[in-house]
């Protein structure tokens, strides 16, 4: 299985592959999709930078399942609404290159990858790193996305388990923890 990890932003979206397995991760890529308002894009130019950007990803890489961060901001409306509308193009660019997509909260990758949900994000670089096997820390956005494949890969290996001892019946939405996948 080779996963793509995004973590969603209207400025820095980052994104992460790593081929599963069994129980062992192998690092692919990662980085992260810029835009800026500085160079005189409108929301809809930085909206589309985002899709086309994800659509080279996953034409380069050719993952085989994608997750994304089911991401809350409350604490200034209009910061909410810009990135849900990122998120939302991030989730448009995946489903429209054919990948199925799992959503877990920033609280599920930290507990996957740290072990702690309100760990720091340079607690999840540092695990990152360790958990890959990888020569440096990764950026803050690269080391989400990433930290988003392991978390899928750990519940898919979960998954899996349960479905051999008690097979699940088919549904068209499907709540693990409380994330989602379609």
């Amino acid at each position: 299985m080779r996963i793509l990890g995004i973590d969603p932003g209207l400025t820095a979206t980052g994104f992460g592959v790593v081929d599963v397995d069994g129980a062992r991760l192998h690092y692919v890529a990662s980085g992260a999709i810029r835009t800026s308002p500085d160079d005189g894009a409108l929301l809809p130019q930085r909206l589309r930078t985002l899709f086309d950007g994800i659509g080279e990803v996953v034409r380069r890489y050719q993952p085989t399942v994608a997750a994304l961060e089911i991401v809350f901001v409350n604490v200034n409306p209009q910061a909410t609404l810009m990135l849900g509308q990122a998120r939302g193009c991030c989730l448009t660019a995946l489903v429209a290159h054919d990948l199925p997509v799992a959503e877990y909260t920033a609280l599920q990758l930290k507990k996957a990858v740290v072990g702690y949900g309100k760990a720091h994000k340079s607690q999840v670089q540092e695990m990152v790193r360790r958990l890959l096997n990888l020569p440096g820390l990764p950026g803050k956005d690269a080391a989400d996305a990433l930290g988003l494949c392991i978390t899928h890969a750990q519940v898919a290996r979960t998954t899996a388990a349960i479905a051999r001892v008690a097979p699940l019946r088919a549904r068209a939405h499907a709540a693990y923890k409380d994330g989602r996948s379609y």
